[in-house]
């Protein structure tokens, strides 16, 4: 059965979960979480994506996103081919790092529908 589709409106909050591949490590060290979230930050700003909080753990991460005018599925596109990339190179690895792509739970209309 196809997965329900994802409400992707400007405004949705949304909480994404990121893994490794089978499990593995995403994160080995301090450079690699640097990278990550440095790659995050610049995104976010230059997507107008509102980001709550993170928590980063050597094999996935979770996010709290506000999408603003650009799609989820853009901003973590770039988000994870990006740091794949990185880490594809700094490890001497090929092939894919995330279990597929990214998981994303909510699509709330308002913070305060998923704060409160």
């Amino acid at each position: 059965m196809p997965r329900k589709a994802r409400i992707d409106a400007p405004g949705a909050l949304h909480h994404i979960i990121v893994r490794g591949i089978e499990r593995r490590r995403i994160f080995s060290d301090d450079k690699d979480r640097d990278n990550f979230v440095d790659r995050l930050a610049d995104i976010v700003t230059d997507t107008q994506t509102f980001c709550f909080g993170w928590a980063l753990m050597p094999n996935h991460a979770h996010l709290l996103l506000q999408t603003g005018k650009t799609s989820l599925s853009t901003v973590m596109r770039r988000l994870l081919t990006g740091y794949a990339v990185f880490y594809n190179r700094r490890y001497h690895r090929h092939g894919q790092l995330f279990q597929r792509g990214f998981q994303a739970a909510g699509g709330y209309a308002t913070s305060g529908e998923y704060f409160g």
